[in-house]
Order: structure tokens, then sequence, then C-alpha cells
């Protein structure tokens, strides 16, 4: 159950507005579960993991009534492991989000700091691996190139999110680089919307990131990157309909890469040490049905078409990749999930092999992540 507490900006001899009225929430989940992959370099192993389908994670939000229809507003977000304690997001405190700002009820809210892009905001929810309410990581799309599966955040960043007009959201995001004289140094970009319509949901997003993880002090860090690159462009666009107990979607990105030098840190299976580019095209369909108020299934397919040039020539893998899940709700807040996830890459010669998202890489073209947890909401 989230936890309210006053504000403790009225103790310790601070003076509070008569009229203000202010809150702060304690809120997180908790993902513990057994996996089984068939094989990490060439080994199956049996693994205990925390986040094996959502990122376990606690914070805190935080508003002030300043009166007039606005609203001091905070949202600190810390991602953690669950079976050794320890921070993730590269050992941040507040690695999941960390950000303050205004809110209007007529206009909108613009907050400051470590936050989601646009497309994580507008098209993500539309994928299985941002679905709502939860998440699939194991399901994100190879490398995770278009960021769905918010493998990184941007950091130095001011936002603008919009109220929703007749059905209508959109924002935009701008992550500086905080360099003297590198203004466009390691900045990002991005915008997005999206439209509600009873049971049609579409959205579309555009991010694009500028010589990322270069310079540490600004949008994006080494630690947060799938990509070490000059330069990447991500945008696309997704349906959603839902019929009665059924949910059924579709989402397309593409991401250009130019001036790669490693993907996904695998510098030692020589890709674009060249320092030329790659691109990724992502074809995914979803769907969820409601079996029972407490039973629920999902399940996914996607087809990626790559292009990448390496130091042994160009290439052109493509991926499949099919998941499952099953939920099982025991109360509102607390869930047990059985999933199974299956990739298989045709490399071209690039020297890939199947990479489930969080799993060490398979030392051939399969792999089949199976795994069963609990989830807890607070």
């Amino acid at each position: 159950m989230k936890k309210t507490f006053a504000a403790a900006a009225c103790m310790a001899g601070y003076a509070c507005c008569a009229h203000a009225q202010s809150s702060v929430t304690l809120f997180g989940l908790i993902d513990a579960g057994l996996s089984y992959t068939s094989n990490q370099q060439g080994h199956p192993a049996w693994q205990a993991g925390s986040g094996n389908t959502t990122g376990s994670n606690w914070g805190l939000l935080g508003s002030e009534d300043l009166g007039g229809g606005i609203h001091a507003i905070f949202r600190l977000g810390s991602g953690i492991s669950v079976m050794n304690g320890s921070s993730r997001q590269g050992g941040r405190v507040f690695g999941y989000q960390a950000d303050a700002g205004l809110a209007n009820d007529r206009l909108g809210t613009v907050t400051l700091g470590r936050q989601y892009d646009s497309v994580v905001d507008y098209l993500a929810p539309l994928s299985f691996t941002g679905r709502r309410p939860g998440g699939n990581n194991l399901s994100a799309h190879p490398y995770d190139n278009d960021n769905l599966n918010n493998s990184f955040r941007v950091d130095n960043s001011v936002k603008f999110t919009s109220i929703t007009y007749a059905g209508i959201n959109f924002g935009a995001l701008y992550g500086f680089s905080n360099e003297a004289g590198g203004f466009s140094d390691n900045r990002l970009y991005s915008f997005g919307a999206s439209y509600d319509a009873g049971p049609l949901h579409l959205a579309a997003g555009y991010l694009q990131a500028n010589n990322g993880g270069q310079n540490n002090t600004g949008a994006l860090t080494l630690t947060d990157r799938t990509f070490v690159t000059a330069l990447q462009r991500t945008y696309g666009a997704g349906a959603a309909y839902a019929i009665g107990a059924a949910n059924f979607g579709f989402v397309w990105t593409r991401t250009q890469i130019g001036g790669l030098d490693t993907i996904n840190g695998a510098n030692s299976l020589g890709l674009a040490q060249n320092g030329q580019g790659a691109s990724f095209n992502n074809f995914e369909v979803n769907g969820s049905y409601v079996l029972t108020p407490a039973l629920n299934l999902t399940g996914e397919y996607t087809y990626t078409t790559g292009s990448l040039s390496t130091a042994s020539g160009q290439h052109r893998p493509t991926w499949h990749e099919v998941s499952v899940r099953t939920d099982y709700l025991l109360s509102k807040r607390t869930d047990i999930y059985l999933q199974a996830s299956y990739q298989h890459i045709s490399s071209d010669g690039s020297g890939l092999t199947a990479d489930i998202s969080g799993q060490t890489p398979s030392s051939t073209n399969q792999q089949l992540v199976v795994a069963a947890g609990l989830r807890h909401r607070f």
C-alpha cells in the first residue's frame, strides 16, 4: 500500500503557508525469481535473479499545492537488485529517475533532472517490453536498440509534458552536454505524442543523441549506453486496440547509428571497429488476454533486420524473437509469473550470436530463457 506522509517542511522550524497542501509518497516494486537459460557462452545456466520482467525499484514522489492550479513536484527513483541489495544503473542512488519541477493544471508539467526520453514516455507503453503495468525486461528488441526497455535515461535534462487535449498528449525533452565550448557534444533531444480514443491508442516518438557517452558530464553516460557512437537517431510509431478482454498492438521502430565503436560492449567480436554505421528495424506484434480477473496471458513476436559495418565488411543480420507470459494475481499488489523467451539470429557473418536482454550471450544463433518469479508493489 502506498504510504503518504505529512510534509516534513512543516517541521524543524520551516514556515508553511496556510493554503499549501503537500505530501510525500513512498512507492516501489520488487521482482524476484529464478530463471533457466539454455546457452550462456556455451553452457546452460540456472540463476536466481532480480528484475527478470520488471526492474526492482523504490522511490519517493512529492507534491506541494502552490495555489492557482500550480504544484511543485519531485520524483526520486532507485533501481535495486533484490538478490544482493546493490544499486543498479551504474551504482547511482537514484538511477531510475531524479527530477523536480512545476505542474500547471491547465498547461502541463516542466521538470529538470535525470529523466526518460519521449520515445520511452509515449511509444514504449504500446510495446510488450513496456506494456503497463510492469514491463518485460526479457523481451527488449536486440540490444534494446530503440531504448523501449529504458536501457538509458537522460541526465541534465529539461522536459515538458502537456495535459491531455481531446485525447492528445505530447511532450519534448532536451538533455544538455554541460560542456563549455561543446554545446552539441553528448546532448540528446526527443519529442513524442499519443492519442487515446476509447479502445484505440496511437503513439509516435523521436530521439537523437550526439556523441553519447563520450563526455560523462552530458546527457548520457557510458554506464547507461547500449551503443558507443557519434550519432544515434531512433524513431517509430505504434497502435493498440482493445476488444473486450483482448488487447492487440503493433510497434515499428528504426534506429540509425553513425560512427559506431561498440555494440553492447562487444569489442571482442570486432564489431564496427572501423567506426562506420549500423541500423535496426524492429517490427513487433503483441497481445494480451484476461482469462479471469486474476489470470492473464501476454505475448509478442518481433522481427528485426540489421545492417552493420564491421572490420570484416558489411553484414545484414536478422532476428526472430518470441515471448509468452502468464501472470496470476494473488492480490491487487502481488502476482506470480511464468515466462519463456526465445531468440534466433541469422548473423550473416557478423560474429553476432543470440543475446536475449539481460542475459550473457549464447555461443550459437539460438537462446531460450524460462523465468518464474513473484512481484510485489507497494
